[in-house]
């Protein structure tokens, strides 16, 4: 399945690569991230939020002059604030952004997750998430950003009998070459 994703994120920024409207970029983040359990957060669980970072690249291919295609790469530090539950991934966001005005836009899309550190730890090693955001151009180089992913898959194996999914909230900054 890893190689599947890597293989689907290469494929995806070689077609759009060759795009004579594309820009790169790095962005970083904090985030503040937190488990939602099903029904209730279990006895002796100290469920607090997780404050954290992101950080990645970017590419930003336009489709018409007001849609664009961007998917990116990134490190993110999520879970919760307790050391079993601390999740850190690399992330694969792809955002179908649509500009509202000159300096701001809007994007949603999927975000698949892969966890980077212990392989067997009671939680999953893949997680998808509905990705949304706000970008706000302060320059032609330059932005800002406010993006909420919720979680659609439970993040415990199987063999776990509890279910919790991630939400993160990331405020970013990046910039566009």
């Amino acid at each position: 399945m890893k190689k599947t994703l890597l293989l689907l994120a290469l494929v995806t920024c070689s077609f759009y690569g060759f795009s004579q409207d594309a820009l790169y970029g790095v962005r970083a983040g904090i985030n503040i991230s937190n488990l939602d359990f099903d029904p209730d957060v279990p006895a002796g669980v100290d469920n607090m939020h997780r404050n954290g970072f992101a950080i990645g690249f970017f590419g930003e291919f336009a489709i018409s002059k007001g849609f664009a295609i961007a998917p990116e790469i990134q490190f993110s530090a999520e879970g919760a604030k307790e050391e079993a539950l601390r999740l850190d991934y690399i992330q694969m966001p792809v955002l179908l952004k649509f500009k509202v005005s000159d300096k701001i836009a809007l994007g949603v899309g999927p975000q698949a997750s892969l966890k980077s550190h212990e392989y067997e730890d009671g939680l999953k090693n893949l997680s998808f998430s509905g990705l949304a955001g706000i970008e706000y151009a302060l320059t032609d180089e330059f932005f800002l950003d406010f993006r909420y992913a919720y979680g659609l898959t439970n993040i415990f194996d199987d063999e776990v009998e509890l279910d919790a999914i991630n939400t993160n909230m990331q405020i970013g900054f990046g910039v566009k070459f």
